[in-house]
């Protein structure tokens, strides 16, 4: 498929370019004239080529919008055109000048505004007929701030697991602006990272995923959460964040959400009482001769009879999962004689 749009490319570059040599459209430069065409043509056609680039990228909803738009603004302007025309005391030249001046104007004006606010368009209310193809399957995912920053949905999306339309909102990228131009360093180190993880994004992405930049705002609204809230339930998105806040006042205003931590949680090996695993004591427990382990996902691992593996692998026999609201410990017990013990309950909870 790529290779047979090359190919009309090729040809219609070439089609402009010898239409430019034997047509000889410009007069002037005698015998540069065939030379001269061709360039103009050829670079007519290059132009052309690139901006069919870009407006393929555009979603159904979009070049809808920009159509529409532009008509209107043409419209307007040919009704102003006709009042302009009808003034005797002007010049014709002036006039002329007028009415090119006006139709250019908002015909760009319409076709511009008209592309911003085509993602409000409802196409479903016309039976299907301008849906695109697998529509149906397609959803947008909201970027809040939090978790650009964090980092981790670039790994998610990368993977495949994040579909459909990953939409960034204008007020977002301005957020991260200002707090990468704060005059804290971790402040500014943040929204450094988070303007980095966007690129990462936009660099890597696949097919199974689209970055589109929402220049939708909310003038009315002060708090970007809030305008997140509003953004998602006017698009029917989903909102993608870390912040339990948010994440809790978007519930209760309808809007579904994607916690990343929920996700990490949710992820988390799953062992259970009885089972031997490997861990690397790190340091001292609170209780007598505990020692305390992390997993690779950070999950704590409390371990009896362990002070003195310090720095050490060591098999641990898992004697119990417990469930906090910091997330989920694991306690085991090491054997005296170098081996993991025998499950029994742990003596108490480590730090």
């Amino acid at each position: 498929m790529q290779a047979d749009v090359t190919l009309i490319r090729f040809v219609f570059l070439a089609a402009l370019g010898s239409a430019g040599y034997f047509l000889r459209p410009f007069p002037a430069f005698g015998k540069w004239n065939p030379l001269f065409s061709t360039i103009i043509g050829g670079v007519l056609a290059v132009s052309i080529i690139l901006f069919e680039t870009r407006i393929r990228k555009a979603t159904l909803k979009t070049l809808i919008g920009g159509a529409v738009g532009s008509i209107l603004g043409i419209a307007g302007a040919t009704l102003i055109c006709w009042i302009i025309a009808a003034q005797h005391a002007l010049p014709e030249e002036f006039k002329s000048f007028l009415t090119l001046t006006l139709t250019s104007f908002m015909g760009y004006v319409g076709l511009i505004v008209g592309a911003v606010k085509g993602d409000y368009l409802d196409l479903t209310a016309l039976g299907g007929i301008f849906v695109e193809k697998g529509a149906a399957k397609t959803h947008s995912l909201i970027l809040d701030t939090s978790v650009i920053i964090d980092g981790r949905v670039a790994d998610i999306a990368e993977t495949g697991f994040l579909s459909g339309m990953l939409v960034i909102p204008q007020f977002v990228l301005r957020e991260l602006q200002q707090i990468a131009d704060s005059a804290d360093s971790i402040k500014r180190n943040r929204g450094r990272r988070g303007l980095d993880i966007l690129q990462r994004i936009q660099k890597k992405k696949g097919s199974s995923y689209e970055i589109v930049i929402s220049e939708a705002d909310f003038p009315d609204v002060r708090e970007v959460d809030h305008k997140l809230i509003e953004l998602a339930k006017q698009i029917e998105a989903k909102i993608v964040t870390n912040d339990f806040n948010l994440n809790k006042v978007a519930q209760l205003r309808g809007v579904a959400v994607l916690n990343i931590n929920e996700l990490a949680n949710a992820l988390k090996p799953v062992v259970l009482p009885g089972e031997i695993m490997r861990v690397f004591v790190l340091k001292e427990g609170k209780e007598y001769n505990q020692g305390v382990a992390y997993l690779d996902d950070g999950t704590m691992v409390v371990v009896d009879n362990a002070r003195r593996m310090i720095g050490k692998n060591i098999d641990v026999s898992v004697t119990s999962v417990l469930q906090t609201t910091a997330g989920k410990m694991i306690f085991g017990r090491f054997g005296e004689d170098g081996r993991a013990a025998a499950p029994r309950q742990p003596n108490a909870v480590s730090q």
